[in-house]
């Protein structure tokens, strides 16, 4: 079996773009993988496009060697645009394999530690009010780890976040949050990078003990050092490395122990040959994973694949719950089988490889959408983090 092609589909779906590979052999099996690169997916199909040059022809089934040598063989090694493109072809190969084989792919990693993967759903709101009656609706529906985002009083633009001003504020609503939903709830709150080290310890320190179970990502992650000093100044637990590409990002983070889940994202860190590694690392220092999952389908069920064959996980995470629809009634269509919710998580397919269907026809009617996050300053003017 030799690999005949790649194609790549960037196209709109729901409220976001998405970035679809598809990988082609001689034998009539295809895989399907998918770019984590959210808003920068041209750079990657540009990435992929270079890679397709030397893979036509060659074995899929090689997938250790082939991520060795898309990685090691072109002397600039590594950063997120190429690792994403990695992380896609790789997703796809494993869908190629456990087609061929006749297994789905988490028999591929090691066999299935469970039958069906817990998730998180978020409670967003830009009112307190309405993150909390978010939270409860989910609370309702039987979700019992959820995560709300940063509050501000009074914002009336868009555009503008003061970090200082969400401190209290957002510390406020956690507290609320908690006495709403009771000690069984598992509760987080992610910062998405937006704060110093000094701000992110003054929120900390505004909040009772045991009021979050994680707080995910509360400043940037290019300085582990900055992760020292911010755990030596609170003791809530960190949830970090979303945005990680390769297990050598995580080596200062799981070495030094400076989060406690591993936020791996099968479509940035290398594909699920690199996220089993950085899996077995994590284990070795009781670090459990709780993967990132903001794409589409292809994503979901890859994640879902690493989340059956690994032993210390915690949750996955939802953007499809009752408060969150984000592939809207195109998903359907586009991809006829996926990964789909029973209550507040997802069973573990037996089919094939990925256990995912690609509608490639209605995909090429579909375009990419120019989007891009929001260009966010202070109220000073200096720009900072969204």
């Amino acid at each position: 079996m030799r690999i005949t092609d790649i194609k790549t589909y960037p196209l709109w779906v729901g409220r976001r773009n998405l970035l679809v590979v598809k990988v082609e052999t001689d034998a009539g099996i295809y895989g399907l993988g998918e770019s984590g690169l959210s808003f920068r997916e041209l750079a990657v199909v540009g990435a992929i496009k270079h890679y397709r040059e030397w893979l036509i022809g060659r074995d899929p089934l090689q997938r250790g060697r082939l991520w060795q040598e898309m990685y090691r063989s072109q002397y600039f090694e590594g950063g997120r645009v190429l690792l994403t493109a990695q992380s896609a072809i790789d997703i796809a190969l494993h869908d190629i394999a456990g087609k061929a084989l006749g297994v789905p792919v988490y028999q591929l990693l090691g066999g299935k530690q469970r039958d069906s993967v817990p998730c998180f759903a978020t409670a967003p709101g830009e009112t307190m009010e309405e993150m909390l009656n978010n939270a409860r609706l989910l609370w309702e529906a039987g979700w019992r780890v959820i995560r709300a985002t940063p509050l501000v009083p009074n914002r009336t633009d868009p555009n503008v976040f003061e970090p200082r001003e969400s401190l209290a504020h957002t510390a406020e609503g956690m507290i609320r949050l908690r006495a709403m939903l009771g000690g069984a709830a598992v509760l987080g709150l992610d910062y998405h990078t937006r704060l110093s080290v000094a701000e992110a310890a003054s929120f900390c320190q505004r909040l009772p003990s045991g009021t979050l179970d994680f707080l995910e990502e509360p400043i940037r992650d290019e300085t582990p050092e900055a992760y020292t000093a911010l755990r030596k100044l609170t003791n809530v637990p960190f949830a970090v490395g979303e945005e990680f590409s390769s297990k050598w990002a995580y080596l200062p983070f799981i070495e030094q122990h400076l989060t406690d889940f591993a936020r791996v994202d099968v479509c940035n860190v290398g594909g699920l040959t690199e996220a089993m590694k950085v899996a077995g690392w994590a284990e070795a220092h009781y670090i459990d994973l709780m993967p990132h999952n903001p794409l589409g389908p292809v994503c979901t069920a890859a994640t879902v694949h690493l989340a059956a064959a690994t032993p210390n996980f915690a949750w996955l995470e939802a953007r499809e719950s009752p408060t969150e629809q984000i592939y809207g009634n195109e998903a359907d269509a586009l991809f006829p089988v996926r990964p789909t919710y029973v209550g507040s998580s997802i069973p573990v397919s037996d089919a094939p490889g990925l256990g995912v269907e690609f509608n490639e026809e209605l995909a090429q009617t579909h375009t990419w959408h120019y989007f891009d996050p929001p260009h966010w300053r202070r109220t000073d003017g200096s720009v900072t983090n969204w």
